[in-house]
């Protein structure tokens, strides 16, 4: 494959699964309602999901870093189609919430083992082909693919949930068997040399990664600060994005399902849009550290105004700013963790990101869920938005941290270790410069490989 091959095959990753992803993030939260359950109830539901990404994150991590990324992937697309087709069979049925809680359970084990795998496919594929460019523009581009089809997916969504609120769930199934294709047929593990992974054998891998993980993670005192402010951030962010589907319909006084369709768009929308400026704001401030602490008290300003002033034409707004500094964010964090990551751990030390996230979700859905059943939705945000505020000086800790263990250190060394290929700080470091001049990429090789 070529290195154009494998970020076509990235980008149409991203379309396919996000469209079929997307088609019920603006009706989820509805649905749950229709079929009886109060806000609370729902909550509890969706943190089944989140605690089943606690649970399986790095073990699916194992996955990812020993058969590999693609079977990964496939896992994933596989497991999240059956977990849909129950989500719907459970509602018409009637079920209650344990059965609810369940498929719920079973989505969330999908998602780990897609979180870490696709990316770390990616740059482990372009390493191997000898790709010279920079992470951020191909993430942020990503994330406009994503808000893309997102868009389309959400505006969709939408529109079918005002005929029924299972048709999405139906037609999310159907997008799913196109995605699992595209792995199937497509995608192939390049710079990475997967390993033997048997029932006896797993127990074994899974010590030894995790090890790795704090070792090239929580050890790491710049990731370290970064996985906590993910913590941190994760309180709000899966509360925020199902809460408010009830939230803004309530401050509108109508149950018109296609609005909520129409605000997961602009949520796409502007999530596109911060995207788009992340790479004018890293040739402006090559400061990765700044950027995520001025994304985080924007998002913590914003949220906190939405709890306040509650009014539709305003608490949109402000909620639809705090999505443009995610835009920004996201890919901004991408980048900073893959520039201190070896190749192989590269999988497992995302997932761990990853699970710092969910078990702050997982808090924050349970505990603002209650808040939201006992006290408002409005409180709710607002306790979550003030939460929100902790992640800065979390974020200043590591900035701290990288200027005194800059990833250009971590470079040299892995680049003196025998058989280690690794990447330049030009393109993937923590301060990477306005462009990469040719040669300043990752070398042609294994991929990064640990040879024994």
């Amino acid at each position: 494959m070529t290195s154009q091959r494998i970020i076509r095959t990235y980008y149409g990753i991203a379309a396919t699964t996000t469209l079929a992803q997307a088609l019920i993030w603006g009706v989820n939260t509805l649905f749950l309602l229709s079929v009886g359950f109060d806000i609370f109830e729902v909550m509890l539901i969706n943190a089944a999901y989140t605690v089943a990404q606690v649970i399986f994150e790095v073990p699916t991590g194992v996955v990812a870093d020993t058969v590999g990324r693609r079977v990964s992937y496939l896992l994933a697309v596989a497991t999240i189609l059956i977990s849909t087709l129950l989500y719907v069979g459970f509602g018409l049925a009637g079920y209650g919430l344990w059965p609810f809680a369940a498929a719920s359970a079973l989505l969330g084990l999908g998602y780990t083992f897609y979180t870490g795998a696709v990316d770390a496919w990616m740059v482990d594929a372009l390493h191997s082909v000898g790709y010279e460019g920079r992470l951020e523009p191909i993430f942020a581009r990503y994330g406009i693919v994503f808000g893309i089809f997102m868009l389309i997916g959400t505006t969709l969504g939408g529109f079918l949930g005002q005929l029924d609120l299972w048709i999405p769930y139906v037609v999310r199934a159907v997008v799913l068997v196109p995605a699992f294709l595209l792995g199937l047929l497509v995608m192939r593990d390049l710079g990475f040399k997967a390993r033997a992974l048997t029932v006896g054998s797993f127990g074994r891998e899974t010590r030894r990664i995790a090890k790795e993980g704090v070792t090239y993670g929580l050890s790491d005192r710049v990731v370290r600060f970064i996985m906590f402010a993910s913590l941190i951030q994760g309180v709000f962010f899966m509360y925020g994005f199902y809460s408010w589907q009830k939230y803004f319909l309530d401050l509108l006084g109508s149950d018109l399902v296609w609005v909520t369709g129409v605000i997961a768009a602009l949520v796409g929308l502007t999530q596109i849009f911060g995207n788009l400026l992340v790479g004018r704001i890293t040739a402006w401030v090559p400061d990765r550290g700044l950027i995520l602490m001025v994304c985080s008290g924007v998002t913590t300003v914003t949220i906190v105004g939405a709890a306040l002033i509650q009014d539709f034409w305003v608490a949109v707004p402000l909620y639809l700013v705090a999505t443009i500094a995610f835009g920004i964010s996201l890919p901004v964090k991408q980048g900073w963790l893959n520039a201190r990551i070896p190749s192989q751990q590269r999988a497992t030390i995302i997932s761990l990101d990853a699970l710092f996230g969910d078990g702050g979700s997982t808090a924050g859905q349970v505990g603002l869920g209650w808040l939201s059943q006992t006290i408002s939705i409005p409180f709710a945000w607002l306790v979550g938005g003030l939460v929100q505020g902790v992640s800065v000086p979390l974020l200043a800790v590591a900035r701290k941290a990288e200027k005194a263990d800059p990833a250009e250190r971590l470079v040299g060394m892995r680049a003196a270790e025998p058989g280690l290929t690794a990447e330049t700080p030009g393109c993937f470091g923590p301060e990477p410069a306005a462009t990469c001049v040719p040669g300043d990429g990752p070398a042609a090789g294994s991929g990064g490989e640990r040879v024994a």
